[in-house]
This record gives C-alpha cells, sequence and structure tokens, in this order.
C-alpha cells in the first residue's frame, strides 16, 4: 500500500497518519448523510412502485432500478476519480442521487410509476457514492490496514442507514403536512441527506486522498492514471488472480444480498405487516451489513481476506435457508436478513481490501469502478430475477435459489485458493 517516503532524521513528523485519519472522518459523516438518503427510500420504494403499478412483479424493479443506476453511475464515479480525485468523484454521486430524489417526488405526485422507476434508477448514485467512499478510505492507508480503514468508513454508514428506514413514517407525516402527497416525503428528505452528504464532501475531503496518494507514489496527479480505460482495468484483471477472485465473490455476496433484501419488504407488506414493522426488519438487516464491519475488517487483515470470504458465503447460506423457511415468521425473517446483512459485510470488506491490494495504485479507480459495476450489474440481475421468482412461484423458493447460487462460490473459492 501507499506510504509517505522515509524521512531523515530530525525531520518533521510524517503528516500523512493525521492527514488520513482526518480523511476518515470527513468520508465517515459524508457515509451517515447518504446512508439516511439511501435507506429512506430502500424502505418503500418497492411497497410504493407496488401500489402504483398493482403488480408485485413490477415492484421488484424498484430495487433493480436502484441497484441499476450504482452500476450505471460506477465508472462514470471512478472516471472523475482518476482524471480529478475523489472528492470530484463522490461529488458526482450524491448531485445523480439528488436529481433521482427529486423526480421520484414527482413521480409520486403524479401516479406514474414508470417516471419513479427512472428517479430511482438516478438514486442509485447515493449507493455509488457509499461504494465509493470505501475504496478512498484506502488511497492513504499503510500496509497491513486497508480492510480495518475501509470497515470503518463502511460502519459508518450504520448511523444513517439504520436511522433511515425508521424516518419513512416520521418524514411521510410531515411531507403530508408541507403539501406532499402520500409516500413523497421520505423522498424529499432524502434529497435533503444527498446534499448535505454532498457539501461535507466539497467542502472538506482536502487535500484530495487519492492525488496525494499518487504524488506521494510518484505518479502523475491527473496524467494518464486519471484517464485509465475499463480496457485497461479487464487488463489489469486478467493478470491479477486475486483481484478476479475478490470480484468474483464481490458480486455474489451483493446478488445474494440485494435479491433477497429486495422482495423482503413486499412480502411483509402482503403479509400485513404495517411500515413500522417493514422499517424495523430493514434497519436490522442494515446493522448486519455495517455495525460489525470494523470487527470485520480487522478480521480479514489478521486472518487473511479468503476466509473471511469464505465466512461470508457461510453466513449468505444460512440467511437463505432461513428466509426461505420462514414462511409467515416475521422473526425469522427478521433473523435472516441480519445474516444476510452480515454476510454480505464479508464479502464486501474483505473483497473490497483485497481488490485495492492486489492493483497498482495508477490503475486503482478503473479497476475499482470496474469492481463496482459488475457488482450493481448482477445486483440489477438479481432483482430482476428474484421479483419473477416471487411473484410466480414464492418467496420460499427465491431463498433456495439464493442459497445454491452462494454455495456454489463457495465451493469454486475453495478450490482455486490453493492455485498458484
Amino acid at each position: 500500500m501507499t506510504s509517505a517516503p522515509t524521512k531523515p532524521a530530525g525531520s518533521l513528523p510524517d503528516p500523512i497518519p493525521g492527514i488520513q485519519r482526518r480523511t476518515l472522518g470527513v468520508l465517515s459523516a459524508a457515509q451517515i448523510m447518504g446512508g439516511v438518503g439511501v435507506a429512506v427510500g430502500l424502505a418503500l420504494s418497492s411497497v410504493v412502485v407496488d401500489e402504483l403499478s398493482g403488480s408485485t412483479v413490477i415492484s421488484g424493479f424498484a430495487g433493480t432500478a436502484t441497484t441499476l443506476g450504482a452500476a450505471l453511475l460506477a465508472l462514470p464515479t471512478a472516471k472523475a476519480s482518476g482524471r480529478g480525485g475523489r472528492r470530484a468523484g463522490l461529488t458526482l454521486a450524491y448531485a445523480a442521487a439528488l436529481t433521482g430524489c427529486a423526480i421520484s417526488v414527482t413521480a409520486i405526485s403524479l401516479r406514474l410509476w414508470p417516471l419513479l422507476l427512472a428517479g430511482l434508477v438516478l438514486v442509485g448514485g447515493g449507493s455509488a457514492g457509499g461504494l465509493a467512499a470505501r475504496y478512498s478510505a484506502t488511497d492513504l492507508s499503510p500496509k497491513g490496514r486497508s480492510a480495518r480503514h475501509l470497515s470503518l468508513v463502511v460502519w459508518a454508514a450504520t448511523i444513517g442507514s439504520v436511522a433511515g428506514p425508521n424516518l419513512a413514517e416520521p418524514t411521510d407525516l410531515i411531507g403530508i403536512q408541507l403539501g406532499l402527497v402520500d409516500k413523497a416525503g421520505p423522498f424529499a428528505f432524502a434529497a435533503l441527506a444527498f446534499t448535505v452528504a454532498m457539501i461535507i464532501v466539497l467542502g472538506l475531503l482536502r487535500p484530495d486522498p487519492l492525488r496525494l496518494a499518487r504524488r506521494l507514489d510518484g505518479k502523475a496527479e491527473d496524467g494518464p492514471a486519471g484517464n485509465r480505460t475499463i480496457r485497461t482495468a479487464w487488463d489489469t484483471l486478467r493478470t491479477t488472480p486475486a483481484a478476479r477472485r475478490a470480484l468474483v465473490m464481490i458480486a455474489v455476496s451483493h446478488t445474494a444480498m440485494v435479491s433477497v433484501m429486495s422482495m423482503t419488504p413486499v412480502k411483509l407488506h402482503h403479509d400485513g405487516s404495517t411500515l413500522d414493522v417493514i422499517g424495523l426488519v430493514i434497519s436490522l438487516h442494515i446493522a448486519g451489513m455495517y455495525m460489525l464491519s470494523p470487527l470485520v475488517g480487522w478480521l480479514a487483515d489478521k486472518a487473511g481476506k479468503v476466509p473471511v470470504l469464505l465466512l461470508g458465503t457461510a453466513l449468505l447460506l444460512a440467511a437463505a435457508t432461513l428466509a426461505g423457511t420462514a414462511g409467515h415468521h416475521v422473526g425469522q425473517v427478521t433473523a435472516a436478513l441480519f445474516l444476510l446483512g452480515l454476510g454480505w459485510s464479508c464479502g464486501l470488506v474483505a473483497g473490497s481490501a483485497l481488490v485495492t491490494e492486489s492493483v497498482p495504485i495508477e490503475r486503482r479507480p478503473s479497476v475499482q469502478g470496474l469492481s463496482d459495476l459488475i457488482m450493481n450489474v448482477c445486483g440489477a440481475t438479481g432483482t430482476i430475477v428474484a421479483g419473477a421468482i416471487v411473484g410466480v412461484l414464492s418467496y420460499g423458493f427465491l431463498g433456495l435459489v439464493v442459497g445454491v447460487m452462494v454455495a456454489v462460490a463457495g465451493i469454486w473459492l475453495l478450490a482455486v485458493r490453493s492455485r498458484p
């Protein structure tokens, strides 16, 4: 990993650790606000689309839209980061999310579910920004600390993401009092959260961690490294087996998580659960995703990234089994969603750290962007399939399909981990 050059005796203390601490604090603050924006919409999007369209199958496209948006914005965010630094990339992502929230409020007011789906695509920029922020935390990390620093920024999303779903009901009531239609208030509140996140990044993420890391590494600040193409990312992956394995496991973990999570609010809604119950279940799921991430990061740095990836597959398999056999038991669904989030955390933290450590700094933004693109395309595909499975078959059958996918991925990782 990138570190400051050795200083001669009698020189001033190395400022990089202090800059890194400030960077982690700024990124964490932005993550809190971005997490609020993402989670408020997450709790309601599929329910609103279900009500406007009258179709369970179409409701699955709500999760697809936000995940697809995160995928579509991954490369522009990475490209902006490569050219102008992390500040430019994160600002682009949060600005897109803000615009998407405004479109969503308009769509709900007009009762146009196709326009709502279009708005949710841009809302996916909030997820793209959160994913990019985790990589931003590693630019100045010393060797052997990348997973821990990355996990701290992931953990910061706990505060906003757990609070977000529980703010759906009160912000809806406030929105109605302010003249908005039913269920438009939460999206207006999400727009405010993304605005604050963007202001934090623009005003406080200085010096830019990626640009500083390049200077320390002797790379041009905005030269060829800022213009790496997607082809360069593919070439890097072809010659880096560790990064390839990490990317596959990140994609599988995210697909499993998004597929089950996106259809759970619809299942609970059809079972008669209130918005408060749905919000609580999603909050506990998000707590599983983020709350224990520092422990996951510490374990990944100490025990190794691949063992933590294998632990993640075991947790995801357990979650799929519990969800698939839950029936109408809300408590079992809640336990399944918590384990689902924890398994995702293992895959994301360990996988992202492995991707970062495996490639040179001048190629990191493009490879990281490709990783997020593939992860979210797989997740979007998973939500489409999940909506169809639940609409045609059942939520239980979805658990079976996800469990088989995760088990196959775990067996593959065990088979290839011993290869040179």
